[in-house]
């Protein structure tokens, strides 16, 4: 299993980035996918996840509802991360993560849940 993330940045306060994750040696459909970030001193923490395989069921932290979309192209068994209207406390290292879907497991977006990891990308948001 690996997972490539790549897009990452320095933006002004307002821009946009895509970041990407691309999976080899599984399909990506199959697992349970997520972004995470880690800024400075904090923990890590979980900013979007799609917690099923149909993708029906997705989780966004409240910081960045409506502002950030998860999705995945299974084709391409590449997985992203749309961020809008970024804001300086944004600023962190995002990494990609899966775990293997399971029937009946309840997943969550936090960092516990996840088997696989990529390596960070950094996004720098400042003026």
């Amino acid at each position: 299993v690996q997972l490539q993330a790549s897009g990452g940045g320095s933006v002004h306060p307002g821009g946009s980035l895509r970041l990407s994750c691309g999976a080899a040696g599984f399909t990506l459909g199959d697992y349970v996918i997520g972004w995470f970030r880690q800024a400075p001193g904090k923990e890590r923490e979980g900013v979007s996840c799609i917690l099923n395989r149909s993708g029906s069921k997705t989780y966004y932290r409240n910081s960045v509802k409506g502002r950030f979309t998860i999705s995945r192209d299974n084709a391409k068994n590449t997985m992203y991360l749309q961020m809008n209207s970024l804001k300086a406390e944004d600023t962190a290292i995002y990494t990609c993560a899966v775990t293997a879907f399971y029937p009946g497991v309840d997943y969550l977006c936090v960092p516990e849940d996840y088997e696989y990891w990529g390596q960070g990308t950094l996004v720098t948001v400042s003026s």
